[in-house]
């Protein structure tokens, strides 16, 4: 086992601290902007989702002039209202309809272009090591070899009781 010295093993850690400092300072300076903040997912978030018909807070938080004088006006009787009100009223507490959120994507095109990719590569990698890497079959494979090692094996008479050369008809000269 290495032993290490208390004095080797704080060189190693000083330097391994002071390049670490280094290069996080640098990477740091080098782009001009802050860490991105965290978001804090305690706080209740605003979600489109079709099995949560209600989201835990409305789509828009700020609200323009023109918008609040609208949601005034939404505490009275609805009658009064135009379709176009009702309409801005709907997107300042939801983001999509469901009809938006149902509605078929084009996504699986995508998929399916990535599968299809990876399977040809696959079969490019395949055939270029059946072309350059693997090496020729063995002669044993081949269909006149077998032949002659069959014909081997009858000839010596192998396992004559149940196996090959009992089914052998040896003065016919066919299989049984």
């Amino acid at each position: 086992m290495l032993r290490w010295t208390a004095g080797r093993l704080g060189r190693v850690m000083a330097a391994r601290a002071s390049v670490a400092f280094s290069t996080s300072g640098a990477r740091m300076a080098s782009h001009g902007h802050d860490v991105a903040e965290m978001a804090d997912l305690s706080l209740p978030m605003y979600v489109d989702r079709t099995d949560t018909p209600l989201p835990d807070k409305p789509f828009k938080d700020v609200l323009t002039a023109a918008e609040e004088g609208l949601r005034q006006k939404e505490k009275g009787p609805w009658g009064q209202l135009s379709k176009e009100e009702k309409l801005v009223l709907y997107r300042m507490k939801f983001c999509q309809t469901y009809a938006e959120m149902r509605q078929p994507s084009a996504e699986w095109k995508t998929v399916m272009g990535g599968i299809f990719f990876f399977l040809g590569f696959t079969g490019l990698v395949v055939w270029w090591q059946s072309v350059y890497v693997y090496p020729e079959r063995p002669r044993t494979f081949d269909e006149e070899w077998q032949a002659k090692q069959m014909k081997r094996m009858l000839d010596m008479r192998m396992n004559p009781i149940e196996g090959l050369s009992a089914q052998w008809d040896y003065e016919k000269g066919q299989w049984k």
